[in-house]
């Protein structure tokens, strides 16, 4: 198959040769959104751009990700307007809020539902993120293009079944897709080959971080460590995706 626009990240993602091409994915996409946030292009002060950050604020991790990038003016710009429209929006729930009377037993339950329209209005804003939008809207994109290749390009498919799978959050957002993209025959070939590439690369891990334990015993320490330096961060991606050793990305001077 002819490589395409849309195609060039995913098959950049499979040759890096990556525990996961999605977790790749994925740490690409949130620095091209963090450059795109507060970057030289200066985003920030557009207008549009304003009226969503606004809107949408940001989760605690990517508040986090956004002070370590380094625009101290960038984050002020942002943070400023959007104080005004959250303002705004807490004086509207104030004014009218009603407490709820629970029920003896209701009370007793001691339920994690929310159960009052101000803790509504707050959960919103701590769900809410400008970036996490933008970044699940390309992800599914991505899992789009990467079942349209599956099914056309068996170049791709190779890929696939050579590679060292994925971490477990990126292969079960596959699981998922493959039920909605791929015909009944599709998804048996897909999940024959999927299945035991992830057994394998588990227990390939799992064998790295075994004999890092044994390399702290004296009797092998001039043993060879084999492919186990990097295992607890690997083993620690593999699980839960992202890259735990990974340098702070910050704004290129």
């Amino acid at each position: 198959m002819k490589e395409q626009l849309y195609t060039i990240p995913l098959n950049d993602a499979f040759a890096a040769d990556d525990e996961c091409p999605f977790c790749f994915i994925e740490q690409k996409l949130e620095h091209d959104l963090l450059d795109f946030t507060l970057g030289s292009g200066s985003s920030y002060m557009e207008s549009d751009i304003r009226e969503q950050t606004d809107r949408e604020g940001f989760c605690r991790y990517h508040f986090q990700k956004m002070f370590q990038y380094g625009n101290t003016l960038g984050n002020a710009w942002i943070l400023k307007t959007h104080y005004v429209k959250m303002g705004k929006e807490l004086s509207n729930e104030v004014k009218h809020f009603k407490p709820v009377k629970l029920s003896f037993m209701d009370k007793l339950k001691r339920s994690k539902e929310v159960n009052n329209s101000m803790s509504a209005w707050c959960l919103e804003k701590q769900r809410s993120c400008f970036i996490c939008r933008q970044y699940e809207d390309t992800y599914a994109r991505y899992l789009d293009t990467f079942f349209f290749m599956y099914k056309k390009d068996p170049d791709f498919v190779k890929k696939v079944a050579d590679s060292k799978g994925f971490c477990i959050v990126h292969f079960g957002d596959l699981c998922q897709a493959a039920v909605e993209k791929l015909s009944e025959k599709q998804q048996k070939e897909f999940f024959d080959m999927i299945f035991p590439l992830m057994e394998q690369n588990l227990a390939r891990i799992g064998e790295d971080v075994s004999w890092m334990v044994e390399k702290f015993d004296y009797r092998n320490h001039d043993a060879d460590w084999k492919n186990s330096k990097d295992a607890i961060q690997r083993g620690m991606q593999k699980l839960k995706g992202g890259y735990p050793a990974a340098p702070v990305y910050q704004q290129k001077k």
